[in-house]
Formats: structure tokens, sequence, C-alpha cells
């Protein structure tokens, strides 16, 4: 039976070696172009993962949600670390607020504008979360616990994940806002809305993260 495996294997190198595969007869077009007349946004990958693709990111969405309340339920029998090292040196806090300012500043570009340049609503997420955790590693545990109580922090993350939710079920069902004008910030129908939305999702769900490792596990 061996023999039998390495006869086909040879027969298979020798067909890719001899036979040369057909080109394929693909219409005069260019698929960037259509992407972009259909979404009517500069930036055609935001287009194709928040329109012609939308219905996958609906459940990358959803599973980045599974994905925080199981951080929640594995580490809610563990008990709070007793002790919370933190960058306590000046140098570092200056450093590392620095940073946390720059990041949310292109979390905010990112959010409005990566519908026209490069990013987008996962992106500006990113960056938002980088920010809140270069402040989680220079501020105490309580205070940065005190903030993502008073505004409410959980509550809109939910209710990002539901409008996001209910906009792409409208988009699917084929309902779309106007495109606009090309390359203007007002442009692409829903795609903005969807990438803030995402954005807002994302960093919400890295605050919480973040506040429950430090918790049960301190800064690691």
């Amino acid at each position: 039976m061996k023999w039998a495996y390495i006869a086909a294997g040879i027969a298979l190198f020798i067909k890719f070696l001899v036979m040369p595969n057909p080109a394929p007869n693909l219409p005069d077009f260019s698929i960037v172009e259509a992407v972009l007349r259909d979404c009517g946004i500069p930036n055609v990958v935001s287009g194709i993962i928040l329109r012609n693709r939308l219905y996958d990111t609906i459940f990358e969405v959803v599973v980045f949600t599974i994905s925080i309340m199981g951080v929640y339920f594995l580490l809610a029998n563990e008990r709070p670390s007793c002790t919370i090292y933190q960058f306590t040196d000046k140098p570092s806090i200056i450093l590392a607020r620095l940073g946390a300012t720059i990041a949310s500043l292109v979390s905010i570009e990112l959010a409005i504008r990566g519908h026209l340049s490069p990013g987008g609503g996962f992106a500006a997420g990113v960056a938002g979360g980088t920010a809140i955790g270069l402040i989680a590693i220079t501020s105490s545990p309580e205070r940065m616990q005190n903030i993502y109580e008073r505004w409410h922090a959980a509550t809109w993350e939910k209710v990002s994940v539901l409008v996001f939710i209910v906009l792409s079920v409208i988009t699917l069902a084929g309902i779309e806002l106007p495109h606009g004008e090309l390359g203007a910030l007002i442009s692409g129908g829903i795609i903005p809305i969807l990438n803030i939305l995402v954005a807002i999702k994302v960093a919400l769900g890295s605050w919480a993260a973040i506040l429950v490792f430090i918790r049960y596990r301190g800064l690691l």
C-alpha cells in the first residue's frame, strides 16, 4: 500500500510539471473598481468588510463580545490579586500617558476617516484599547473601575453591539443610505457609522478585559 501512495504522489507531481493549468477566461474589468462603485468609498477594504462580507463581520463582532464574556466567566471564581504592581516613576508615567494621548487621537481619526484612508473600526478600537491599557498601568485600579462605572461603559458596549447588528441587518435587507460624493467625509452610506460602532465596541470591550485581568492577575 505504501508503494501505491508513493506512485500516486509521483504521478501527481509529474502532472504538475507536464500539464499546464488552463488560463482562466476572466472578463475585462477591475474587481477593485467594481467594489469602489458598490460601496462608494476610497478604502475598498472597509467596503468589503462592512458591505460585501457584512454577514461575516456581524459574527466577528459577536465572537469578540462572547470572548469578553468568557473572560468574566473564567475569572469569576478566582481570588483578586493582593498585590498590583504599577509604574510609579515619573518618566514612565509621562511616556505612558503621552502614548495614550497619541493612541486615542489615532483611534478617533481611524474611526471617523477609516472609510477614506487605511484604517477602520477594528483598527480604531485596538488603538483605543491601547490608550486605555497605557492609562491603566499608571493609574490605580479603583480609579479606573470608578470611571468605567461612572460613564456606564458596559452599557454603551452592549448598546453599540445591538445597534451594529440592527443596522447590519437593515443593510443586508437591501436598504442603504445614499453614498454621497466619493472622497467626502460624509459618504459611503452606512459604512462610516458601522466603523464608529465597531470602534466603540472594541475599545470598551478591551477596557473591560483589562480591568478584569488587572483585578485578578495583577499587572502582568
